[in-house]
């Protein structure tokens, strides 16, 4: 399982419901595809709180 980075809640990686970013080498997973929005317009903000 993953981590959502923008509401941390857990994602299955085999099928996330709101797909998956790639940021810096790493694939991000989300939950819904507004917290794949969230996190593309600014994805250092939701990094940086880890």
């Amino acid at each position: 399982m993953a981590i959502d980075p923008v509401c941390k809640m857990e994602v299955d990686e085999s099928g996330p419901p709101g797909g998956t970013s790639d940021y810096k080498g790493k694939t991000y997973y989300f939950c819904a595809p507004g917290c794949k929005i969230m996190f593309e317009r600014d994805p250092e903000k939701y990094l940086s709180e880890d």
